[in-house]
């Protein structure tokens, strides 16, 4: 691979390396030897072997939405938060080698950083929920329990065989997931309808001051999102 950039082929060693371990460990001498060069290239680029592991991942899961992404319809914004679990739940079933790896690796207080991407891409795709006023929780909440439900139900399919392809489990925990997370005005609970309206009024106003943040001054800002937060909390 002499004209493929080096990063690039780390990216594709450690790639070709992670599949074929089966789970097993991915030696930095052998990401090197197949990429062609020597322990202080790689890191240099991704400053340590964990960390061009979890570029290789990150890259293959964002590799994977961009092609699911071609045909969505970007009209209903819970329906893409539906989608983007689903899709979810399918790169973890089709690449089980490189998702077992993100929750493998991780130790008491560190994060893999293949989990801070995907509440990035989650995070993304909740705020135009949040700004139509459809959630019932902050953005970043939301975010952090869309992806502990879902990663949770990876794991649980890919360590299952017998049920490994029966995603009935997945979809109740999604539906169930999107219930706590939106915003549900239903007539016969009154009280918690009118808590959880403002919750989304307040929600909603914060998301879009992201897009104007000079109608008030840094002070009145900062003491409207305060206000805002101790709202979205009630």
């Amino acid at each position: 691979m002499p004209s493929t950039p080096v990063r690039d082929r780390l990216l594709l060693a450690g790639a070709r390396l992670l599949e074929a371990s089966d789970g097993g460990d991915v030696s930095t001498r052998a990401i090197c030897e197949l990429a062609g060069v020597q322990a202080p290239t790689l890191y240099h680029h991704f400053g340590s072997k964990q960390g061009l592991l979890d570029a290789v991942v990150s890259h293959g899961f964002r590799s994977f939405l961009t092609t699911q992404d071609d045909h969505r319809d970007g009209s209903d914004p819970i329906q893409q938060i539906r989608e983007g679990w689903d899709r979810h739940i399918q790169f973890g079933l089709e690449h089980p080698t490189f998702y077992a790896y993100i929750y493998a690796r991780v130790g008491q207080g560190t994060r893999c950083g293949v989990v801070t991407d995907v509440e990035a891409m989650l995070l993304k795709a909740l705020k135009p929920a949040a700004q139509q006023g459809l959630l019932a929780i902050e953005p970043s909440d939301a975010a952090a329990e869309i992806l502990a439900a879902s990663s949770g139900v990876i794991m649980s399919l890919i360590t299952d065989p017998e049920h490994g392809t029966d995603l009935r489990m997945s979809a109740h925990m999604r539906d169930a997931v999107l219930s706590a997370i939106t915003a549900n005005n239903d007539a016969h609970d009154e009280p918690a309808s009118a808590a959880t309206a403002v919750a989304s009024a307040a929600i909603s106003l914060s998301s879009v001051l992201d897009h104007a943040p000079d109608v008030l001054s840094p002070t009145e800002m900062a003491l409207l999102r305060d206000w805002l937060m101790r709202l979205a909390a009630r």
